[in-house]
């Protein structure tokens, strides 16, 4: 991997989205990291921090050994923290932590209490700031995504179809639905960068029906593209068969069986991208350890189907697939939010 220079245009990515947060002269902005974190992130958010007379200090933690046994990759939920008291409550006396953790925080268990304390939480996805820079929020990207969150609350069914054979059906009742526009300004809060994504997570035995993957769909898991198609069959909320003759089925039959866990065949969340600036083919510009795959989760009109843990179904499991499909329809209550691919206005 090539070493990078810090470059300008990198810190005033960093700066604008800090500016976004609200980030405020003399605010304590506690950089979380762990030791084998990307260290030209956290440089960069800390440059950044001082450029808007902020008051940065870096808490690191060692990388936990690994205990999973398969690779464990893009899951958002770290485990660096482990619980540890002294470092939770350095987290709750900040009021701004930017998280670059590997994983991040999204699903870590100690995240609760810390969005408790009022601190905003800003997780920067372990990407390479090249990426970050293409994919800085703006401030209209928030409006689209909470209106479409409204929406998913509202509604009491979803239902995804595609030409590919897609088919799956999603009853909403008692899934909990959030957003992410790539910043978060309020006390309480997490969001992570890039942003631009709606899901839900479905109470348990609410999804139903057919998944097919087809080429050109991604396995984010995986960092790769889909080249053979992949059915996937769920019932009651979990994954009961993976059908398909050639590699990209054998690879996730495998490494789903790995794990010796239900959990890892159950739905985590469904929903769909929505940033215009986030691109489909980005995987293909980029070694695999500089980046995490955000990008596609958050490219418009793909539907974001995922595998593993799903806290508000009671379900806690590292194992983790994160599927972008692209091209299908998807509705609620029968009324068209994506018709194949393509957000509907």
């Amino acid at each position: 991997m090539r070493d990078d220079r810090i470059e300008p245009q990198w810190i005033e990515a960093f700066e604008a989205v800090l500016r976004l947060c609200a980030a405020q002269p003399g605010e304590a902005v506690c950089l979380l990291s762990e030791s084998q974190s990307r260290r030209l992130n956290i440089d960069l958010a800390e440059l950044a921090a001082h450029r808007l007379g902020c008051r940065p200090f870096r808490l690191e933690v060692p990388t936990p050994r690994q205990a999973a046994p398969v690779p464990v990759r893009s899951t958002g939920a770290s485990r660096a923290l482990a619980g540890h008291p002294s470092v939770l409550a350095a987290l709750g006396a900040s009021s701004l932590v930017i998280d670059l953790t590997c994983e991040g925080l999204l699903h870590a268990p100690e995240l609760k209490p810390i969005l408790a304390s009022g601190a905003r939480v800003l997780m920067v996805s372990d990407e390479h700031p090249d990426i970050l820079e293409r994919l800085v929020p703006r401030p209209e990207d928030a409006a689209p995504v909470k209106a479409a969150v409204k929406r998913l609350r509202a509604a009491r069914r979803m239902r995804v179809t595609s030409a590919a054979g897609t088919d799956l059906a999603v009853e909403m009742a008692g899934a909990t639905s959030a957003g992410v526009w790539g910043f978060t300004d309020r006390p309480g809060t997490i969001a992570h960068w890039p942003g631009g994504v709606v899901v839900s997570f479905p109470a348990a035995g609410s999804v139903n029906g057919t998944l097919v993957l087809a080429p050109g769909d991604a396995n984010l898991t995986f960092k790769r593209y889909v080249e053979t198609p992949v059915r996937l069959a769920l019932r009651d909320d979990h994954v009961v068969a993976v059908e398909g003759e050639g590699l990209d089925a054998i690879l996730m039959r495998e490494h789903l069986a790995a794990w010796g866990d239900k959990g890892a065949y159950a739905v985590s969340h469904v929903g769909w991208g929505m940033n215009p600036r986030a691109r489909r083919e980005a995987l293909l510009f980029h070694d695999r350890r500089d980046l995490n795959g955000t990008e596609l989760r958050a490219a418009a009109g793909n539907f974001l189907f995922s595998t593993g843990a799903n806290e508000f179904a009671g379900r806690f499991t590292e194992g983790h697939f994160d599927l972008p499909v692209f091209g299908c329809t998807i509705t609620l209550d029968d009324v068209p939010v994506v018709i194949e691919g393509r957000l509907v206005a």
